[in-house]
């Protein structure tokens, strides 16, 4: 959004001042009375189309309705010159000329003190007067609802169709689309694709900004995702074809395409390095791993952070792997033969100090020698979107098998404990302190991701929160409401839990 003034605005309230959005914002975005919202219900349409679809603007410089998702407000903006435009839903003008909302102080009072009265009447029988001349101009005067979420809406639901064991891309879709920062980042427009107009076809990152808009169209029938299947197989090559694939690998290469398609579109502050790039991708799902190397003999410790995109937990002894661009090498991490109970025992695992073994010696900096060492994990840096994913299938030399052991996991989580800076050096050793849990570390979980069946037949769905306390499980094309203790006792294979409190840098 704008923030530093917009000289066509400018130029509008010079001219005719601010008339024509307030009486825009009383009539059709603050309306409060049940009979103006049945009006508004009624008339508030697209003038070109006649239909009263998601994102309808108004223009301020004459009466005229229309559509963006169609480009009906746009083509009117260019054709008449007209740039600015109100958004009917949020009551935000946008300027097609800025190709940007924009802000300004005197508009934000008027919004703030419509928003707070009791009715809009007053202005109106204002606008009844405005231009008489023109009868297109009652539709004003009769309002309807406000559009936006609440408690007992639907929008945003949509099932996918499978395409042919295609589940997989259906749950990780459906965790994306309910993504809450992806969310408003895509509704807002935010993605402006830089690649060349042939190649816009190809960019993923058009094509989930289309989905976006899809499914908070208001639409509720099944959406048909094969743009997007055709642009997974011909980006990511291993995923091509009709044959079952893992949901958690697949996660990982989308987040990977949607990071580079990011960078190729220069849509956001990219640099050479991946630990600093600003794309959406990054912005919200990576996190930064420590690993912590002390020696044994000195115990000088050396330390690196690398970039990772989800938490991999075992379920038994095994191997620990995070995932991004730059994948880290996994390694033993899993002290004790026992199997974790809880998403918590799986984490208190991933951060406990490791014996590495004499077989496994580290080259100390300050011995100047190989000496024994341990290792241990920490975060030393949390992401918005922390992804958890459960290690349930087993592959080894001739052996692959599923473990079905259930694992619980909590609805909201704090991640202060296994913080880098929650770790104390006790004689030498690394703990990690529970003291002072900070709110700011705290996560809710958003979506769920499920597999049933067999490591050779099965099938994905995921549960999604609509609300606060709304849960529904969405299996292909069937979307169906769930309680909250349904997803609790599911089984359980990716974790989504988002951050509850935003840092800005």
């Amino acid at each position: 959004m704008t923030l530093s003034g917009c000289p066509h605005l400018q130029a509008l309230k010079s001219e005719k001042g601010t008339d024509s959005y307030k009486i825009l914002h009383a009539c059709f975005i603050s309306c409060k009375t049940a009979d103006a919202r049945r009006r508004k219900a009624r008339h508030g349409v697209c003038h070109t189309c006649r239909e009263d679809g998601a994102r309808l603007h108004a223009c301020l410089s004459c009466v005229y309705f229309g559509c963006y998702d169609d480009h009906h407000i746009q083509d009117h903006a260019y054709v008449n010159k007209h740039w600015l435009a109100v958004d009917m839903t949020y009551g935000m003008i946008n300027c097609f000329a800025c190709r940007d909302y924009v802000y300004d102080r005197d508009f934000e009072k008027i919004a703030r003190h419509l928003n707070n009265r009791s009715s809009s009447q007053g202005v109106l029988n204002q606008f009844v007067t405005w231009h008489p001349s023109h009868r297109e101009l009652d539709i004003l005067k009769k309002n309807s609802k406000r559009r936006r979420v609440e408690e007992s809406s639907t929008i945003g639901l949509r099932g996918l169709i499978n395409l042919g064991n295609t589940c997989f891309m259906n749950s990780i879709v459906q965790a994306l689309i309910h993504t809450p920062v992806l969310r408003e980042y895509f509704l807002a427009d935010k993605h402006i694709c830089q690649m060349a107009k042939d190649a816009n076809e190809q960019c993923l990152v058009c094509e989930l900004s289309r989905i976006f808009q899809e499914f908070y169209s208001g639409i509720s029938s099944t959406y048909i995702p094969f743009r997007l299947l055709h642009l997974v197989w011909t980006s990511a090559r291993h995923l091509a074809g009709y044959e079952q694939q893992d949901a958690h690998e697949f996660l990982i290469a989308a987040l990977d395409l949607l990071h580079r398609h990011c960078i190729a579109g220069s849509n956001g502050r990219s640099s050479n390095s991946p630990h600093n790039c600003q794309c959406i991708i990054d912005q919200i799902f990576t996190g930064g791993l420590q690993s912590d190397v002390t020696c044994q003999h000195c115990n000088n410790v050396s330390t690196t952070i690398d970039p990772i995109w989800d938490i991999s937990l075992d379920l038994g002894p095994g191997l620990y792997n995070g995932s991004h661009p730059a994948p880290i090498t996994g390694y033993s991490n899993s002290p004790g033969n026992y199997d974790p109970t809880s998403l918590l025992d799986c984490l208190k695992r991933f951060t406990k100090p490791e014996h590495l073994g004499s077989s496994a010696k580290i080259k100390c900096s300050n011995c100047g020698c190989y000496q024994e060492s341990t290792k241990q994990l920490t975060m030393k840096k949390l992401p918005i979107v922390a992804c958890f994913h459960l290690k349930r299938f087993e592959h080894s030399t001739g052996y692959h098998k599923k473990i079905s052991t259930y694992v619980s996991f909590p609805e909201e989580l704090d991640m202060t404990p296994f913080m880098s800076s929650s770790k104390t050096n006790i004689n030498g050793s690394v703990h990690i302190s529970t003291k002072g849990l900070s709110c700011k570390n705290k996560y809710s979980l958003f979506a769920v991701v499920n597999h049933s069946g067999t490591i050779e037949c099965g099938h994905y769905t995921c549960f999604i929160r609509q609300h606060k306390n709304q849960w529904f499980k969405c299996d292909d094309h069937l979307i169906t409401r769930a309680l909250p203790q349904e997803v609790l006792n599911s089984e359980g294979y990716l974790l989504f839990y988002h951050k509850q409190i935003l840092e800005y840098e």
